[in-house]
């Protein structure tokens, strides 16, 4: 609740009080010029990065695995477009933090750092299955549950096969 109240109320006075003490230095004008170059330009940064991260998304996926660091590195750069989207120069730099390479691949690596989400990788076959998911912090590293599924019916089934017209 306290996050919310944060980012919706105070996030918001903030960067107009910063906007009108920018705007008293260098003019009404060049202040708005200055909100809309941050974000053509971060359009442009958005545009590069977002290519680069899909290039090494669809590296990992033809290799077989879920490239599930490009996933979060996704989010981040949608996060990062929506806040250079926000006029304003706070978001505008947390947009482009977010947004430059080396500090999103070090957001993302504290992030999984952290245990806040959490990387497993399963070998079967020769193949790698990779997932991911936000860990609980009341949950144990070894509750590990296998098991196995077929798609075959039961000789014995009840259920009827849909007839053809």
């Amino acid at each position: 609740m306290q996050a919310l109240f944060l980012i919706f109320i105070v996030v918001p006075i903030v960067e107009m009080l910063v906007l009108f003490e920018v705007s008293d230095h260098i003019g009404g004008l060049y202040t708005v010029g200055l909100v809309v170059l941050t974000a053509a330009i971060g359009i442009q940064v958005l545009k590069q990065q977002g290519l680069s991260t899909l290039t090494r998304a669809q590296k990992r996926l033809e290799s077989g695995e879920l490239p599930a660091q490009e996933i979060l590195e996704g989010l981040f750069l949608a996060v990062g477009g929506a806040f250079l989207l926000t006029p304003g120069f706070i978001t505008d730099t947390a947009g482009f933090i977010f947004l430059i390479g080396p500090t999103r691949k070090l957001l993302v690596a504290w992030l999984i750092r952290s245990g806040k989400f959490t990387f497993i990788t399963r070998g079967s076959s020769g193949n790698t299955f990779t997932a991911s998911g936000f860990s609980h912090s009341n949950r144990q590293q070894d509750d590990v549950y296998e098991g196995e599924y077929s798609t075959e019916k039961p000789e014995n089934s009840r259920l009827k096969e849909p007839e053809d017209d």
